[in-house]
This record gives C-alpha cells, sequence and structure tokens, in this order.
C-alpha cells in the first residue's frame, strides 16, 4: 500500500516537473470565495486538476480547480485554486494529497486560507484571523495507518504547527499597511453542515476561536513533511453566542471575497521575507 502511495505521488510530481519553467518555494491553497488572489498572479501555467495525473478533482462552488504556476510579488510560487474536502467524500489521504505532491517539488513553505465561522466576540465579518494553532475535531486523521518513514516520523510533535516567525512576521506587515488581524485557534470539523448554535457555544468553551471544514488535515500532513507554515481564515459568519447567522454557502463566498483585497496584501507583503 505504501508503494502504491509512493507510486502515484511520483507520477504526479513528476508530471508536474515536466511543466514547470520555476523552481518554488512556497505554496499556496486558497479556499472558499479567495480564488481573486490569481488576479496578481503572473500566471506562467495553469493546470486543471483533471488533467494532472492521480489528482483528484474539486466539487465546491467556489474552488475553480486549477495548479497554477507563477509568480507573485517576485516570488515564485505554486497555488492550488480550490482545495479538497473530507466532506465531499474523499478519504484523508486524497484530502491531503496535494501537500504530498508539495513536498515531491521540493516545496519548503506553505500558506493555508479558508473561510470560516467566528465565534470569539470580538469578531467580525470580514475579520482576518491569523492561526496560531489548530483543534483537529474530524474524528480522523490523515497520518493513520502504515507509515513511511521515510516521509517523516510516526509520532510527529504537533508544539508548533503554524510557524511562530512567520505568525510574527503577518503581525509585522499587517501594521505596516493598516491591515487588521485576529489571531486564534481554528477548530477543523467535517462538514458539511453549519454549525447549530450550541455546536458554536461548545467549539468556543473547547478553546476555539473559528470553525471551518478544511485545513487542518493539509496542516498536519505539512508539518509531517517539514513545511513550515502561515494559515488564516477570513471570518464569513458568526456563531458568537446571541449573535448566530443563518448562513448559506452563497453569503460565505461574498464575505470571503470582500476581505480579499486586504488578504491579498497580506500574502503578497509576507512573501519575500517567508
Amino acid at each position: 500500500m505504501l508503494e502504491e502511495k509512493r507510486n502515484k505521488v511520483a507520477e504526479t510530481v513528476q508530471y508536474l516537473k515536466s511543466r514547470m519553467t520555476i523552481h518554488p518555494e512556497v505554496a499556496i491553497v486558497l479556499g472558499s470565495g479567495l480564488g481573486g488572489l490569481t488576479k496578481d498572479i503572473q500566471i506562467l501555467d495553469e493546470i486543471p486538476y483533471a488533467d494532472i495525473p492521480n489528482f483528484p478533482v474539486s466539487t465546491v462552488p467556489g474552488h475553480k480547480g486549477t495548479l497554477i504556476f507563477g509568480k507573485l510579488n517576485n516570488v515564485e510560487v505554486v497555488v492550488l485554486n480550490g482545495r479538497f474536502h473530507y466532506y465531499e467524500g474523499y478519504p484523508m489521504d486524497v484530502v491531503t494529497y496535494p501537500q504530498q505532491v508539495f513536498a515531491g517539488l521540493g516545496i519548503k513553505k506553505l500558506v493555508l486560507s479558508n473561510a470560516a465561522g467566528g465565534m470569539n466576540p470580538t469578531f467580525k465579518v470580514g475579520d482576518i484571523m491569523i492561526i496560531r494553532d489548530h483543534i483537529n475535531f474530524f474524528g480522523t486523521n490523515p497520518l493513520i495507518g502504515p507509515n513511511d518513514d521515510t516521509l517523516g516520523p510516526r509520532f510527529p510533535n504537533m508544539s508548533e504547527v503554524y510557524s511562530h516567525r512567520l505568525i510574527r512576521l503577518a503581525h509585522e506587515k499587517a501594521k505596516a499597511n493598516n491591515i487588521y488581524v485576529q489571531e486564534g485557534v481554528y477548530m477543523g470539523v467535517t462538514g458539511p453542515c453549519f454549525e447549530t448554535p450550541a455546536e458554536y457555544r461548545a467549539y468556543y468553551i473547547l478553546g476555539a476561536d473559528a470553525v471551518g471544514m478544511s485545513t487542518v488535515p493539509e496542516a498536519i500532513i505539512a508539518h509531517y513533511r517539514g513545511m513550515e507554515i502561515f494559515a488564516f481564515s477570513v471570518i464569513t459568519d458568526l456563531g458568537v453566542v446571541g449573535q448566530v447567522m443563518e448562513a448559506t454557502h452563497e453569503e460565505v463566498l461574498a464575505a470571503a471575497s470582500t476581505a480579499e483585497p486586504n488578504m491579498v496584501k497580506l500574502i503578497k507583503e509576507m512573501l519575500p521575507e517567508m
């Protein structure tokens, strides 16, 4: 089983290397409604997921489903324009397949973005929350199963999944560019239901400031593979006690798009010093 997985990733990596004209060290994953970042990228190649060997296909509105090689603020990047979710019916090894491929391409740094519901009473719709830590509430883990010791340790240390250095850098760039940011803990859940008022309250009591349906499995695999990770959430709806919003996916996409300019500015400013 391990050999089959290795061979699949190797085939994908080989195909992408045959298309590459750059050698990116930073990968960026764009979440729901955050695909506008691609307008600022000098695109050198854009590949539909369906054309990439062994690659899954995104099925969620707001996720275009292309892999981009290009330059952003003169930094060579690879961008996942649309991710894969556990609630789509994909197993965890498929949800996190791109991170295994990024590692195979030699990517050293990963930027993860998502749209999330805010539970911290100081949050408002449109805020950017820098993720300092996460709570895995998926009920599973992408590392369950036989471990390939050539890729990473059986028992990864999780004391610093999200780089303290990059969090400091984000705060510096946000302050210099008058971008208001929050910081907090992200809880990853399966979805696809939005949370009930009782769930929002429970998650906040457990220590989470925001909740979403992605990011945590990707961060686990990227950390396992030795990448330095920076992640943030755009707060697109609120689950604050007494202020629970009735959210729809369309409203989430719309809220994410309003926060895009600040999100794009922050990433662009950080990249040269990552």
